[in-house]
């Protein structure tokens, strides 16, 4: 018998024309069979439930809503996450990247959003919401341009701003709105939901690792159900198992000259956490991101955004964790995300639903928070660490976090300025996006940067970095073009030192800097 005749070595090539078969299904454009569709955009949902209806709870609450309105929010806020992430995924015309990639609201709106909402009112922010998606259609194709304006130095530093102004929020709920401090068995349900996280994440099997966040707000909220008044579901019974998202629930909106420029730089922000993860993912299912594509992405962030203006909700980004999620599981499949915006978009139309996150506990929501907000931070410290820091770069960071925290540690201080000043520095996030913008270019200039090119210890400190500057330098994406780069010693890549023969080539770190946590 030869060996071609053994059973043992058929079964075994055929075993292995089966992976290589299953393998070169697995692209893109390829469509999972429904019995592995469905639980796979289900995991999706599952792993940024909790980032995506956080802001809601966290602007809604600070604008004073009731029940329903807050289960409202979140209704609209999952349907619009849905609508958008299809959008993305399938893509129609100059719209959508076509690469799996989840759509939530984004962390960095949240300061200004609150700002403009006390002041002017929700209104105000849903027109704000809509100029900031308008803005970011238009300027898509030129984002190239002002993507320089929003290196490392500054990105890193407004995630790391966004991280530590939240805290106040996640501090808010375990108060719960009392005058005396917080009351002890809040300050234990946080730390307890909290310890929650920190034990799935240690002792849990990788699926559960993955919705850590979302597992804590659950076990957390069972163990309030057994004290008396902890847990408030009263709104569950009367909501409806079905409604239609309605545009314009809370009246027309309104055009504020600050607000909008506010929001303006909050989608600019957006913009540049969106470069990132589309790239990322790019290079996870080995689709290079073009041009092209990402002014289609970033256009379809924009057309997200301004659908959430309309549809009673916030600027929309593309989920971070969401990014981790493809490249832990494998699955390449756009088609995937397309089913977990399906699953979105019903699940904001059961209000049921929405009216049993708004019941969760706010001392419950408070430790969760805490994990939430410092994954946030430490994101932004994750983007800082592709800096190389001298003086001048931890000036920028000391001074830009110092100016954004005034408004946290001290709410009144901007009182006596006028309300266009107060809308853009009440919020710290744009306070010290600005600041670093304005500080980076002041002390990184391009003759600064030009002098310190042959100091070996020094790198280009306002250049990309990252996922984006290995797509500009990498020698199989050439027409990417995102922005004109000049390969600086010590900046080089294997490829690019192969030409030149360089003796001790290096490449940029990969990395990412996104706001929105990885729960």
């Amino acid at each position: 018998m030869t060996k071609t005749d053994d059973p043992a070595e058929v079964d075994k090539a055929a075993k292995k024309a089966a992976r290589r078969e299953r393998a070169a299904a697995n692209t893109v454009d390829s469509i999972p069979p429904f019995a592995r569709l469905f639980p796979l955009g289900l995991q999706h949902v599952l792993a940024m439930y909790a980032g995506a209806v956080a802001v809601p709870l966290i602007v809604g609450g600070a604008l004073g809503y009731s029940s329903a309105d807050l289960a409202f929010l979140i209704s609209a806020d999952l349907f619009v996450a849905g609508i958008a992430t299809i959008i993305q995924s399938v893509g129609f015309w100059r719209f959508g990247v076509r690469l799996p990639l989840m759509q939530g609201v984004t962390f960095a709106a949240v300061g200004p959003m609150i700002a403009i909402g006390q002041s002017e009112g929700i209104q105000a922010v849903f027109g704000a919401t809509i100029a900031c998606g308008l803005f970011m259609i238009i300027v898509a194709p030129f984002f190239s341009q002002l993507l320089r304006f929003f290196p490392p130095i500054v990105t890193g530093t407004v995630i790391l701003i966004i991280g530590l102004s939240l805290m106040r929020v996640a501090a808010g709920w375990i108060i719960d709105g009392s005058t005396e401090g917080a009351p002890p068995i809040n300050v234990a349900f946080a730390f307890g939901t909290l310890l929650l996280i920190v034990l799935i994440e240690r002792f849990g099997p990788p699926a559960l690792q993955r919705v850590s966040v979302l597992l804590g707000l659950v076990l957390g909220t069972v163990a309030a159900l057994f004290v008396p008044g902890m847990v408030d579901w009263s709104a569950v019974g009367d909501a409806q198992w079905f409604a239609v998202v309605t545009p314009f629930h809370f009246g027309l909106p309104t055009f504020q000259v600050a607000s909008v420029v506010s929001m303006i730089i909050v989608g600019i922000v957006i913009m540049t956490e969106t470069t990132g993860d589309m790239i990322a993912v790019g290079e996870i299912v080995e689709k290079p991101v073009g041009r092209r594509q990402l002014a289609d992405g970033l256009r379809a962030d924009g057309l997200g955004t301004v659908i959430g203006g309309i549809f009673n909700t916030f600027p929309y980004t593309a989920f971070a964790q969401n990014v981790g999620l493809v490249s832990l599981t494998g699955v390449r499949s756009r088609w995937v995300a397309t089913a977990a915006g399906v699953i979105l978009v019903v699940l904001g139309l059961i209000p049921k639903i929405s009216s049993i996150v708004e019941g969760v506990p706010r001392a419950v929501l408070g430790g969760a928070g805490i994990a939430l907000f410092g994954m946030v931070a430490a994101s932004g410290i994750r983007t800082l660490t592709k800096v190389k820091f001298n003086n001048r770069n931890v000036l920028i960071v000391a001074i830009s976090v110092g100016v954004a925290l005034l408004p946290t540690v001290a709410p009144t201080i901007y009182d006596q300025f006028p309300q266009w000043f107060t809308l853009i520095f009440d919020s710290g996030i744009s306070a010290g996006a600005i600041t670093a913008i304005l500080l980076n270019l002041l002390l990184n200039s391009d003759e600064m940067r030009a002098a310190a090119a042959g100091d070996p210890a020094l790198g280009a400190y306002d250049a990309v970095r990252g996922p984006a500057a290995a797509a500009l330098v990498h020698p199989q994406a050439e027409g990417t073009g995102l922005i004109p780069t000049q390969l600086l010693e010590g900046e080089r890549t294997d490829a690019a030192a192969s030409v030149d023969a360089s003796p001790e080539p290096t490449s940029p770190e990969p990395g990412r800097g996104t706001a929105d946590p990885a729960p």
